[in-house]
């Protein structure tokens, strides 16, 4: 997926905007934050959120492609839970919007539900 993404994004992009193309895989970990061992993870999003957020920080100047994929359903351990790319001229322009898209997808778009191993007996 991700390498087709960068295909893609090379081949639509005009060329004076694309410089920079940063790329998050996030994967279901067998230890929570807290230490737990995750047995399973499920996660579901909010498909129109998620189109909402994409659409208003293309926008962004210098942003040339964004692309975004979430992993819905239960999930194991290291499944993908998330896909993201975003593509533009320079660094300066590319990262912040990265970090913004990353924080609004785990804040508001995406919920996860750990099943730690006390909590699947």
């Amino acid at each position: 997926m991700i390498e087709q993404w960068i295909k893609e994004i090379k081949e639509q992009c005009a060329p004076e905007e694309l410089g920079m193309i940063l790329v998050h895989n996030g994967i279901v970990r067998a230890t929570s934050k807290n230490g737990g061992k995750v047995v399973t993870m499920r996660t579901v999003y909010d498909r129109f959120k998620l189109n909402k957020t994409i659409v208003a920080l293309k926008k962004k100047e210098g942003i040339a492609d964004i692309r975004a994929w979430i992993n819905e359903g239960v999930l194991q351990i290291g499944d993908d839970i998330m896909k993201v790319c975003v593509a533009g001229r320079f660094r300066k322009d590319v990262l912040p919007v990265f970090q913004e898209l990353l924080s609004i997808i785990k804040t508001d778009i995406i919920t996860e539900e750990e099943l730690q191993s006390s909590n699947a007996l």
